[in-house]
């Protein structure tokens, strides 16, 4: 166990919650983005597009959650990441099934996105406040 991440102070674990959940955000964002067809044409999913979406915003709202009350920042960072890795692992689910995108940069960026939300996740549950 990494012996700094259980004593963090609030306010230190609500920076790292936030710059961690906005660029997991971002990230989502920028997919959707992608799946509207509107910065790589071709890439086009309407239901890819939407749950994209859903993701980010609650992952924003976790963040606001972090500015609003910077004493439960770990408990925010632990629901909106673990609400988008189940998300994540949904749409990975449906890639593997063939409902969804089935494309190589569909799959890289589930498993980047994965990578991201995992550790995200870890940091969050391992961390403790003082």
């Amino acid at each position: 166990m990494v012996s700094g991440v259980n004593r963090l102070p609030h306010a230190r674990i609500a920076r790292i919650a936030r710059a961690w959940m906005l660029a997991e955000a971002l990230s989502l964002g920028l997919a959707s983005a992608v799946h509207a067809g509107r910065i790589v044409p071709g890439y086009a999913h309407a239901p890819a597009r939407v749950a994209e979406s859903v993701i980010a915003t609650v992952l924003v709202l976790a963040t606001v959650e972090t500015w609003l009350r910077p004493g439960d920042a770990r408990r925010a960072a632990i629901f909106g990441q673990g609400f988008a890795l189940l998300g994540t692992l949904v749409g990975l689910g449906t890639i593997v099934a063939g409902i969804g995108p089935r494309t190589v940069p569909d799959v890289v960026y589930h498993a980047l996105l994965l990578s991201l939300l995992v550790t995200g996740l870890t940091w969050a549950v391992r961390c403790r406040q003082v």
